[in-house]
């Protein structure tokens, strides 16, 4: 379910034309907030005016940005809303950094059943530690010889 500051991010980004829009949520994920919006700009001005838009259309509807970051250079610009985090890129930034497969993932839950394959797949060899040489190295040395 969208919330009325989703909706608003979303038409804000449509009004400049941001090219491939994508909402992810991400409250099984972490605390820090509840969606993130991802989209790109053809150029670092096109960036810097769909981020522009979403502060102008955000403190017109009284929800004011808790921080912008990136506004400078224009390539990669982050609009922190509190419940949204929007982040407008570039498509070089957004090809490098992969956003969404960072955080498209599924919720921890469904990977916590399985822990005491972890801590066994951990070790390594035949589940004995290694031993230390008496000089503290790793065995035989690999010097030359005299």
């Amino acid at each position: 379910m969208k919330t009325p500051l989703v909706t608003l991010v979303e038409a804000a980004v449509d009004d400049i034309k941001a090219l491939d829009r994508k909402i992810i949520d991400v409250r099984e994920l972490t605390t820090i907030t509840d969606y993130m919006l991802v989209c790109t700009g053809t150029s670092n001005r096109h960036v810097k005016s769909i981020a522009d838009n979403i502060i102008a259309k955000a403190k017109e509807a009284g929800f004011r940005p808790l921080g912008v970051e990136g506004m400078d250079a224009g390539e990669w610009v982050l609009v922190d809303l509190g419940d949204v985090v929007a982040h407008v890129m570039q498509v070089q930034a957004r090809a490098f950094y992969q956003l969404e497969k960072l955080w498209d993932v599924p919720p921890p839950a469904a990977e916590s059943a399985k822990p005491a394959k972890a801590a066994k797949s951990a070790r390594s060899g035949k589940g004995k530690p290694r031993k230390a040489s008496a000089k503290g190295g790793r065995g035989k040395p690999r010097g030359r010889r005299r």
